[in-house]
Order: structure tokens, then sequence, then C-alpha cells
């Protein structure tokens, strides 16, 4: 099914309800909430802050997560008691199942606010949303709560979308292992191990390939083995990097419950601002992530994920790092680039220029401490 007839089928649901929409009254104790999204690894798992919010405020209550299918096998254990219901609006099953999963008695939408027309269609009697999105996404919400004037991480802004005090810091153990399918600790090597994961959602995230060689044997330098990572659309860039290697390569071999298994063995992770770094924080394994276009305070820690071992490698003040934009609201305190090959201003042929200035001894140094301090 195409992501138009998708879109159909959502609407048909959800018009015929907008006209109630006057007639709703905010509940004081949900029973049952759906939190509608269709975002990447990494900002699906920021919305852990929400949950462990949504559940401190409603002990009783059942919580659904709609959650893109790659990322469903992370949430086996329902950490908080959340459900992960997969959604694809391309997939016409995936789209039925989240309208008849209904009726909600609260609704939350998380970045794109189109989703609020999901929440709609499946029965949700009051919807919560960040204000400053498209008018037309927000037709459906009953509530739009406005992004803070002061800087704060993404994650401990979704938590503002529930009143009440803050969820405590997040620890690991409240987040169950889930089972592997196609792992077992035989894979791994039988010494201390580090992952490198050089992939990334867009390639302006990408550090430079003769790097990651160099920082590869700048590990095995310290005296650890390297385990490369990486998705089914990353195995070829691994591949590249290091052709022909001895060394353990699990690129495109694991879906992500196998991958969890792979990085809570690891002594550290290195890799982009992308999911991985975020999944690493979950596990409670150090991740050195580079950010580039990225911003690492929007995406770094913040209050819900300050005791987690997430060490960004950046350069603070870069020009181009200049658009005030995040999920289409403009905010002055937003200093990030969305920038593509095409439009990136300092784009060097394989790499953009912010992760080109990130050096192998500046990773490596920051790798050496996380290291001693594990």
């Amino acid at each position: 099914m195409s992501r138009l007839l998708g879109r159909i089928h959502i609407f048909a649901r959800a018009l015929p309800r907008l006209a109630l929409k006057p007639l709703r009254n905010k509940p004081s104790q949900p029973r049952r909430i759906l939190i509608a999204h269709h975002l990447l690894l990494g900002d699906t798992l920021l919305l852990t802050a929400l949950l462990a919010k949504l559940r401190q405020q409603y002990v009783g209550a059942q919580i659904v997560l709609t959650c893109p299918k790659a990322i469903v096998p992370l949430y086996s254990g329902r950490p908080f008691g959340v459900e992960a219901l997969p959604f694809d609006p391309r997939d016409s099953l995936a789209v039925r199942r989240v309208l008849n999963s209904g009726p909600y008695d609260l609704g939350i939408v998380a970045g794109d606010n189109r989703h609020s027309w999901l929440a709609l269609g499946a029965g949700c009697r009051w919807i919560i949303a960040h204000a400053g999105d498209n008018a037309w996404k927000n037709w459906p919400v009953n509530e739009l709560v406005n992004y803070p004037d002061e800087p704060a991480a993404w994650a401990d802004l979704t938590t503002e979308l529930v009143a009440g005090e803050p969820p405590p810091a997040y620890r690991p153990d409240v987040w169950p292992a889930p089972a592997p399918s196609a792992f077992n600790e035989s894979m791994l090597p039988q010494t201390a191990y580090v992952v490198l994961h050089p992939g990334a959602s867009t390639a302006v995230k990408r550090w430079p390939i003769e790097r990651w060689r160099e920082l590869a044997c700048e590990v095995e330098r310290l005296g650890y083995r390297v385990v490369w990572s990486g998705g089914p659309s990353e195995a070829d860039l691994v591949k590249e990097i290091d052709p022909d290697s001895s060394r353990v390569n699990f690129a495109g071999r694991l879906g992500l419950a196998d991958v969890w298994h792979l990085f809570a063995g690891a002594r550290a992770l290195v890799c982009p601002d992308t999911g991985t770094a975020h999944l690493a924080r979950l596990i409670g394994v150090p991740a050195v992530t580079l950010f580039g276009p990225g911003n690492a305070q929007i995406h770094g820690a913040g209050r819900y994920w300050r005791d987690m071992p997430f060490v960004p490698v950046t350069i603070a003040d870069m020009p181009c790092r200049n658009q005030h934009n995040i999920f289409r609201r403009e905010l002055a305190w937003v200093r990030r680039c969305d920038r593509n090959v095409s439009t990136c201003i300092e784009w060097n042929g394989d790499h953009a220029g912010c992760m080109g200035r990130l050096t192998v001894d500046a990773v490596t140094d920051v790798l050496k401490v996380v290291l001693e301090a594990a």
C-alpha cells in the first residue's frame, strides 16, 4: 500500500470524529493512552522519558506506543508496562490495526503533528501535542503545549506534554533485555572489545572513511578487539572501510534485538549522532558519539539521561550549524543543521566539514577516558 492510501484510511476514520471535538473533555485519570508517532530509532528511544512520566502519573493505565516495525522487538519485555504496536503508513494491515486498537482516553502526539489524525482515527478522546506545527496537522488536537523559551534536551521536552513532576533519571534495569533471535555469545570475541558503528541516517553525519580505519588501529593499540556494526544499508560502507579484514563484522547481519546483546557485551561504542548511540544509552554502554550537524545539547543527556555514560565529541560553535528548527518548529535557541549532501555548505566530497573537524586524536582521547572509567 502507498503512503497516500494509508493516509486515506486514516482520514476516512478520523474526519467523522472531528465534528465531536468541541464535546470532548480532558480525562483526569485516563485508563488507555496512545502515543502516536512514526519516528526514527533515536527519536523513538528518546521517548523513554515520556513513557517513564506517563507510568509515574498513571500507574494503572494501559499505555500503547505506535512504533516502526524494526524497532518493536526492543519493547518485547514491555518496559514501563508499555505495549509497542507496529505502525507503518504504507502497510494497510498495520494502519488498520492501530485504527482498530481504540478507543483511548488520551492520545499524545510526538514530533510530527500529522499523527494527531492517526490518534483521532484510533478513537482518542483527548489529544495533546506540541504547538507550532502546520495548522491542518493540529485540527484534531485538543491541547497544544508550547516548546520552552530556554534550551533543553528533546527527551525532556516530550515529558512536558504530561503534567506533573519529571520522572527520575533513567536506570538500565528498568528496561528488560529483548530476547535475541540470531545472536549468541559464541559469535563474540573472547577478549574485551569496542564496537565501531560508522553508519548514520544521513551521509552528512558520517565521519571520513580513513578516520574509521585509523580509529580501528588505535582501539587495537589500546588492547581491545574491534567489532564492526551496521544496519542492512551500511554493510557496503563497513566493507569499504575495512575490506578483507579478520576483524569481527556484524554489519547487515543483526536485527535490533540482537544488536542490543552485541552492545551489552562491549566496553564502549563509537558512532555518529544516530539511533545506535541512543540504543547504547538505553543499555548503559558508554557511547562516544560524534556530533557534526546535530546539536549535542538537544540530543544529549539532558535531565532524564544524566546518569548514563553518553559522551559527545563535537565542535561547539560551528558557523553553519545555524538552523533554528526542530520538527518544523522555529525556536530561537535551537542551533542545528538539517541540510543534506546537495545543500551542505561545507561538503567535501565524502563528508561534511563539521564531521571533518573531528580528529582521530580527539575521538581516541575521549575513548581512552571512557575505557578507563568503565
